[in-house]
């Protein structure tokens, strides 16, 4: 495996993809696709077996939301992980690709260098998108009756000290700040996070926000926990 991901890049905009792949290249990433619709880059995936894709929202024909679901519950045992890029940090659709699987959303006029250290922390399941941002997206947008490809989760497998952290993550708190809230040091609470990404079969933290909002263990609206005494 290869110490810096291979990328496919899917939008419908050619300066997107161009100015992308040039500054990925610049940087020794590799980028083994381009794609202009979802259909292509469904076709790109299962050709090159990337690790990431970075999935424009709204392209025409097949859009990123369902290309992102098609490619997720695919067979495939090593799925890619999926960052969607929009042009709006609100964007509605965001949320519901949160809920398909994405690993999280980059603007398009992100700086180069953000761009970059997404990309380079793809597959280690940390925050590719700060905590709190998910969570905002996750306040806004979250809905009991809205159809999405909901990630319901069974809490009981986890311990009280682990639901206490994932309703804290899902607050938006980052591991620092897990760390200084619990008294713990950061290398306990990665522990923590690996276990309960792994017991309720998460890729990543950005579905777990997802996840303590889903299941009620977090509600719109509701503050970042006080730091335990």
């Amino acid at each position: 495996m290869s110490e810096l991901p291979r990328v496919v890049i899917a939008d419908d905009q050619a300066l997107v993809r161009t100015g992308f792949g040039l500054i990925l290249a610049a940087n020794g990433i590799d980028v083994v696709a381009e794609a202009s619709d979802g259909d292509e880059a469904i076709d790109a995936v299962h050709r090159t077996r990337p690790d990431l894709v970075l999935m424009d929202i709204r392209m025409p024909g097949t859009d990123g939301l369902e290309a992102t679901r098609r490619i997720l519950s695919g067979t495939e045992p090593y799925p890619p992980r999926v960052i969607m890029l929009t042009t709006f940090d609100l964007d509605r659709y965001v949320y519901a690709a949160l809920t398909a699987g994405a690993s999280g959303f980059l603007l398009k006029d992100v700086t180069p260098e953000h761009l970059v250290a997404a990309v380079r922390l793809a597959r280690t399941g940390d925050a590719l998108l700060a905590p709190a941002i998910t969570r905002r997206l996750v306040e806004r947008f979250v809905s009991r009756d809205t159809p999405a490809a909901a990630l319901h989760r069974d809490l009981s497998v986890l311990t009280p000290r682990e639901l206490e952290v994932l309703r804290s993550l899902g607050s938006g708190l980052s591991n620092a700040e897990l760390a200084a809230h619990f008294r713990l040091s950061e290398a306990t609470v990665k522990t923590h996070v690996a276990r309960i990404l792994a017991k309720l079969r998460l890729r990543d933290r950005a579905q777990a926000v997802v996840v303590a909002y889903e299941t009620g263990l977090v509600t719109p609206g509701a503050g970042a926990p006080a730091a335990e005494p």
